[in-house]
């Protein structure tokens, strides 16, 4: 359906039409996200805006959640404890020496684990 560019409003700005270049890059710079993600979440939850903010603000929102190590939940204890190969009173230490982010807390724990030189350049 083509888009009557003289009529603005209504219908026109509750739907994102991808059909459009103009539209698809307004929307992702609007929503600071790629032209693929935008596609891929208009194919997931449908053409209306608010539906695919939503959608977008929850996957955010998800993957702030998996950078950072909560010790509160002990699956998540045992899930960085292990994947780290150190104790879980190892993790606490280091999680209150850098912070809750994970990439932070895996440089901490590499940088002050005692490895044989050997093994030094390989990273597990």
């Amino acid at each position: 359906m083509a888009d009557n560019k003289s009529k603005r409003g209504g219908a026109d700005a509750k739907l994102i039409a991808l059909s459009e270049p103009y539209e698809v890059r307004y929307w992702s710079k609007k929503l600071r996200i790629t032209p693929a993600k935008l596609k891929a979440a208009v194919k997931k939850v449908g053409h209306s805006a608010k539906k695919v903010e939503a959608y977008i603000k929850e996957q955010k929102h998800k993957a702030r959640d998996r950078a950072l190590i909560a010790l509160s939940q002990p699956y998540e204890v045992r899930y960085w404890s292990k994947k780290l190969k150190i104790t879980p009173a190892a993790l606490k230490a280091a999680v209150k020496a850098v912070g809750h982010s994970s990439k932070k807390v895996t440089a901490y724990v590499i940088a002050h684990t005692q490895r044989p030189a050997r093994l030094a350049r390989w990273p597990f």
